[in-house]
């Protein structure tokens, strides 16, 4: 571990702030510490004049004063850290942790839950000037637990490299000092990005900080298939991805059957970490290492395998019903041999089904918005547009003869029922489609920096007829622009979905 000196937050006392960066300079950087520290059980120090000296026999520039638990230790002396917690004079107390031995101050713990609730119960009374700290957390190493009980004695503190902040937010929820616990989310949510997403995500479940989880979540759900990374993929566990690729508000790139591609180079990577390469040299690789086992199983599908079985739970939550609705799609599932036979017979007779369904009972599509089912079946779609200008296009597949196109310019997007020259058109004059339509743009973190949604809707077409489903008038709109579509093309009660 580095030495923890780099970003700085401030909050004040009267509300919650967004953490800011401070001035360039020299040297070691601080904030205030305005958020208020626990009460003392012990003396505490005020600067009455100047700098104060090395030694606390020298009563000129610090002064001890007497004070009940009950009250704030005031530390206003920068020397403090300097003086009592560097130099470790004037110690009445030792802990030991980790192999290394700290000579620390009984007034200065206190402003830490976990010593003062210790200090004011089974060691009120007692003789013992050291405390073995059992650390069972692989999370806290020597430097962390050295910044936060370094931290006790400072009116300002430093936080610590991105990366290194789950350690330090381990340390501070053992001994449970709550303000260096806010400064660590808040770290935490300003620096989200491809190398500390995963282990921001597992610290803040693990210590509850659900406010940075679920930054971290949304922040995987925009960029697992918008930006691609190699090392983000090594790093996402079978839980996590069974959460994104499962949400409706996943941010899909093309179709659904791009959402099983990703998965199959995830699953390629996480069984050979050590792989080295680009993104665009991944899925060749991905799909040459696949098809080498192909060849040694016979006709065993790969998620039946030893290796493959892990991943079982993945795939079952793909949504195959909008990936065998295209000839080239469904050639490319067969072929690739990973997901097990008998669950693609249930999915193509579901189809099968719903076509009939569709084709017989006059299906007119969704009358009504069912959010749980538009979260759980919608079929997810995604463009990226590079530049501002015209553009239209069309998301293949059979959409049970609903067959869409899309027009965007920088003044709004429009939908079409484009039937000319499609084979299986639908014989009702009309049809109703379900759909929500969300446009992104990003910063060079990921981050969100514009986004509009037209939530969930359901729009009735005649035959050839264009409707606009979004207005951009008066939106100055940054490149590249992403477009993101929920599609339901048939009712609820059929039972395709």
């Amino acid at each position: 571990m580095g030495s923890f000196n780099s970003r700085i937050l401030r909050q004040p006392e009267s509300e919650i702030a967004e953490p800011r960066e401070p001035e360039p300079q020299s040297g070691p950087r601080y904030v205030s510490r305005s958020r208020k520290r626990r009460q003392s059980c012990g003396p505490s120090l005020d600067q009455e004049s100047g700098n104060s000296s090395t030694s606390l026999d020298q009563q000129e520039n610090l002064q001890i004063a007497s004070t009940s638990c009950s009250k704030k230790l005031k530390i206003t002396s920068e020397s403090a850290y300097q003086t009592l917690f560097l130099n470790m004079e004037t110690s009445d107390i030792k802990i030991r942790a980790l192999g290394k031995v700290w000579y620390l101050h009984k007034m200065f713990l206190c402003q830490s839950d976990y010593f003062a609730t210790m200090f004011t119960g089974s060691w009120k009374d007692c003789q013992e000037d050291i405390i073995d700290l059992d650390v069972n957390d692989p999370n806290i190493d020597t430097e962390s637990l050295r910044f936060v009980l370094g931290s006790l004695y400072r009116p300002e503190f430093v936080l610590s490299e991105p990366l290194q902040v789950p350690r330090v937010l381990a340390t501070a929820h053992l001994l449970r000092v709550e303000d260096l616990i806010w400064q660590c989310a808040e770290a935490m949510k300003k620096a989200i990005n491809v190398k500390t997403v995963c282990s921001y995500y597992a610290a803040a479940e693990k210590y509850g900080l659900h406010s940075v989880k679920r930054r971290c979540f949304e922040w995987l759900l925009h960029n697992l298939m918008t930006h691609p990374s190699v090392e983000l993929y090594k790093e996402l566990n079978v839980e996590l991805m069974n959460l994104l690729h499962s949400s409706s508000n996943l941010l899909v790139m093309q179709k659904e059957l791009d959402v099983y591609t990703t998965l199959k180079v995830w699953m390629f990577l996480r069984l050979n970490p050590a792989w080295k390469g680009s993104t665009k040299q991944l899925l060749i690789h991905a799909n040459n290492w696949f098809s080498r086992h192909k060849e040694g199983a016979g006709n065993i599908a790969f998620l039946e395998t030893k290796q493959g079985i892990t991943f079982q739970p993945v795939f079952k939550n793909l949504r195959f019903q909008h990936m065998i609705c295209g000839l080239a799609s469904t050639r490319v599932i067969e072929q690739d041999t990973l997901i097990p036979s008998e669950w693609l017979s249930y999915v193509y007779k579901q189809q099968w089904f719903t076509l009939l369904k569709a084709q017989q009972c006059r299906e007119t599509g969704p009358q009504y918005i069912n959010e749980t089912e538009l979260e759980k079946y919608s079929m997810r779609c995604g463009r990226r547009i590079a530049k501002n200008g015209k553009y239209s296009w069309k998301w293949s597949g059979y959409n049970f003869g609903f067959p869409l196109h899309v027009t965007f310019t920088s003044h709004y997007i429009i939908f079409k029922q484009y039937t000319y020259n499609y084979s299986c058109n639908s014989s009702e004059p009309q049809r109703n489609i379900a759909f929500r339509l969300t446009l992104v743009s990003f910063d060079s973190s990921g981050n969100v920096t514009f986004s509009k949604t037209t939530g969930y809707k359901i729009l009735t077409f005649a035959k050839d007829e264009e409707q606009m489903v979004m207005n951009l008038d008066g939106i100055v709109l940054r490149f590249p622009l992403y477009i993101f579509c929920n599609f339901l093309f048939v009712s609820s009660d059929n039972p395709g979905n």
